[in-house]
């Protein structure tokens, strides 16, 4: 990947998508992310997962959490087995089905103070892999109204995946592998978006060397300094054109871009629309 191009994958159309996929010859999938929220349940293989810079061992009913721009990759065995059940949803559809009274992304704020990944042991009150297994059977099913019913059950599978959550039913994982400064650092980036983030600042602000930081930062998110922060500022910039009516250019500063052209210019390279088409799409 080229120095200052970050990779966003998959586009989701419709509000959410469902998929029981097996691999044993996958090939190596590069670090990405995207503008939706996914989940998976991981069933059976040999298999780990990269979610910004932490690196989780998977095992049979683990489930991963992974927020809309997080940046993230599965590392797989070749001839081994990596089977799971995948939900991409979007981040407005999970607002809608909540009906403002009830924050069905909760779920994944929760895993991301605690553990991206949580493991559903067998036997607790709310059978997950039930319900998803339940969901992505009727998902794939024609029948009288299946688009509403495999809604209902969609709204059913969140409300109890929240649960498990609120109810310590999932457990964390305890053989996670990362670095603490570089996750010291990503913190930092992610609650300073707005101001000014070159390599020096964040060398000093991790009492890093300028060399150790470019080199280790890479090697544990798979991205340069620069490509991590543009992506995550255009997503705040995508969360900010949907939710204020603040003009263009001002959301472009209000997301550190120091001129409108180079935000308009990357907005297009990462969503394919100028963020002036975005909002009119809305």
């Amino acid at each position: 990947m080229d120095a200052g191009v970050y990779e966003k994958k998959g586009y989701l159309r419709q509000r959410f998508r469902i998929f029981h996929l097996q691999d044993r010859a996958m090939k190596p999938v590069a670090f990405h992310y995207h503008d939706f929220h996914k989940i998976i349940m991981f069933l059976d293989g040999e298999a780990s997962y990269i979610i910004e810079g932490k690196t989780y061992p998977l095992k049979a009913r683990d489930i991963l959490f992974v927020s809309a721009g997080e940046i993230h990759r599965p590392v797989t065995t070749p001839g081994k087995s990596y089977e799971r059940i995948v939900i991409y949803v979007s981040p407005d559809f999970l607002s809608d089905l909540g009906q403002s009274r009830y924050d069905l992304a909760s779920c994944f704020a929760m895993a991301r103070q605690s553990s991206s990944v949580m493991h559903a042991p067998p036997g607790k009150s709310h059978d997950l892999l039930f319900h998803m297994n339940k969901l992505e059977q009727v998902a794939h099913q024609d029948g009288y109204a299946n688009e509403l019913y495999t809604e209902i059950l969609f709204a059913e599978f969140m409300i109890l995946l929240n649960r498990s959550l609120m109810d310590n039913e999932l457990q964390e994982l305890q053989s996670v592998t990362y670095d603490s400064k570089i996750q010291e650092l990503l913190v930092y980036i992610n609650e300073h978006l707005t101001e000014e983030l070159s390599v020096d600042k964040l060398a000093e602000a991790g009492a890093l060397s300028r060399y150790y930081l470019m080199h280790k930062f890479k090697a544990m998110t798979g991205y340069s300094i620069h490509q991590y922060v543009t992506s995550k500022r255009l997503m705040l910039a995508k969360s900010l054109l949907a939710s204020t009516d603040d003009p263009i250019a001002d959301v472009a500063f209000q997301c550190g871009f120091n001129d409108y052209s180079s935000f308009s210019r990357e907005f297009k390279k990462a969503f394919s629309l100028t963020p002036k088409g975005y909002r009119k799409g809305l």
